[in-house]
């Protein structure tokens, strides 16, 4: 029998830092011909378009492969499988295929494609691997309040109550082998121990639980968990079992906000940041024409806390022009967005 091709899947919320993890597995590679598939809720392709721009010498374009039509979890037949077989059949094959998923992604019918004929005998599942926004797990982004949801049922027991963020977040952990606990140093001690003791209580036995910056991770234990989770699909609970692993972002919207050249970057990231408090914005990502400046500006934005960066050079054959995605629940008013948005942007820098 031949050997199989490992493959890791890397799940995690919107703005966990997949893609930096990501990032850092491609600087450590160590030799190893990886692929990459990179699946993203949103119009841009931003995710891509970062990784291929980040100059690792390791990192060719024609080995980072986007999904753009829809979370991966859903589209596996259409998207997912032809994409495997693609580069499997590759004169070249990788010796190793990293897939991020959408942050808003359910692992496991991504894991249970892998059980199909055609991929099963030469692809395994060599672990999942759940990244974990720290900050956001202490703020208690995923959990509901207790009491409130008490008092709400006490005023209407009719009232749904479903939380569909905790929901994705819960099945991202149950799916994982291996759960990153990044951003570790946006927290206090006691804060860190408080969500790793809450996050261990909820993982599978042998699960492993480890505390990173920027997704830096010793590659050594991301690949090579040999776990093959084809196989062990029932021990990854989900919420959507009893739906026959199906699932819809009916909960969830995303839209992009083209905007012209931006010269005040500091104040814009201040006045998202305010913009994204008043809507209740998840995730804002994208890229900036800033007048002057050779290369382009990456931002990127999950709850109240932002980063901007320059990436890349702009090439000779492609337009400058700076556009951000927009992810949040779904009945976020597009159009108030859009133009606090383009007022933030064209605001005037102060002397």
């Amino acid at each position: 029998m031949s050997v199989r091709i490992p493959a890791t899947v890397v799940t995690g919320f919107l703005g966990a830092g997949k893609t930096s993890l990501l990032r850092h597995v491609l600087e450590k590679s160590q030799g190893r011909r990886l692929a990459v598939i990179i699946n993203e809720f949103g119009d841009l392709g931003i995710d891509r378009e970062i990784v291929t721009g980040c100059g690792i010498p390791a990192c060719r374009e024609e080995d980072i492969v986007e999904l753009a039509n829809g979370c991966i979890c859903c589209t596996v037949a259409d998207d997912f499988l032809p994409t495997i077989k693609k580069l499997i059949d590759r004169p070249d094959p990788p010796d190793h295929i990293v897939i991020e998923t959408s942050g808003l992604a359910l692992p496991k019918p991504l894991v249970k494609a892998f059980d199909w004929p055609e991929v099963r005998a030469r692809v395994t599942v060599d672990g999942v691997v759940a990244v974990v926004d720290a900050a956001a797990v202490a703020a208690g982004r995923f959990a509901d309040d207790p009491a409130d949801v008490a008092r709400q049922r006490a005023s209407d027991p009719a009232l749904a109550h479903d939380n569909p963020l905790e929901e994705v977040f819960e099945d991202q952990l149950a799916c994982a082998d291996i759960v990153v606990l990044n951003k570790r140093d946006l927290l206090s001690v006691v804060e860190r121990a408080r969500v790793e003791g809450e996050i261990a209580a909820s993982l599978r036995p042998g699960v492993k639980l480890v505390a990173s910056e920027h997704g830096r991770v010793p590659v050594s234990a991301l690949l090579g968990i040999d776990a093959a989770a084809e196989d062990d699909l029932k021990s990854r609970k989900s919420h959507h079992d009893a739906a026959g692993l199906d699932h819809d972002h009916d909960d969830f919207t995303s839209f992009a906000v083209t905007l012209g050249p931006v010269t005040g970057v500091d104040g814009l990231i201040v006045r998202l940041g305010k913009i994204v408090a008043r809507h209740d914005i998840l995730r804002v990502k994208g890229f900036l024409d800033v007048p002057g400046k050779a290369r382009r500006q990456v931002v990127q934005g999950v709850g109240g806390r932002f980063q901007a960066y320059f990436d890349r050079d702009w090439r000779a054959d492609e337009t400058r022009q700076s556009a951000l995605v927009v992810i949040g629940r779904t009945g976020l008013d597009r159009a108030a967005i859009e133009a606090a948005i383009r007022a933030a942007a064209e605001a005037p820098v102060k002397a």
